[in-house]
């Protein structure tokens, strides 16, 4: 963990240790990679809920490692992975739920861009 991973440089507090949104932004990579089994040609999956307790400080010069346990199989469209950051000893850091839900890459960013005619 570096000094632009802090809460002071990310705007989320005034205390030179691990911000959330960091964090959560690395939960959230996890959960991409972890995914990648569910998707097919043309697929993608897009965050879409994130349920994140963040239990324990870590300073400067720290380490952190993600984990993203994802489900047996898809809810239908929606995958929810079981997350946890554990720090270098091994001490629970963070633990939580991200949703994440399949989608058709292209007919995605079709709605998300505005270009999608409805065809």
């Amino acid at each position: 963990m570096t000094d632009a991973d802090t809460a002071v440089t990310l705007g989320s507090g005034d205390v030179p240790v691990l911000s959330t949104p960091r964090l959560i932004a690395w939960m959230e990579a996890a959960t991409v990679h972890a995914a990648a089994p569910f998707t097919g040609t043309g697929q993608t999956t897009v965050g879409t809920a994130v349920r994140i307790e963040h239990l324990r400080a870590i300073r400067v010069g720290g380490r952190v490692d993600v984990i993203a346990e994802p489900p047996a199989a898809a809810a239908g469209r929606r995958l929810t992975f079981l997350v946890r950051a554990l720090g270098g000893s091994g001490e629970l850091v963070a633990a939580g739920e991200i949703d994440r839900v399949i989608v058709d890459r292209q007919r995605f960013l079709a709605v998300a861009l505005g270009t999608d005619t409805g065809r």
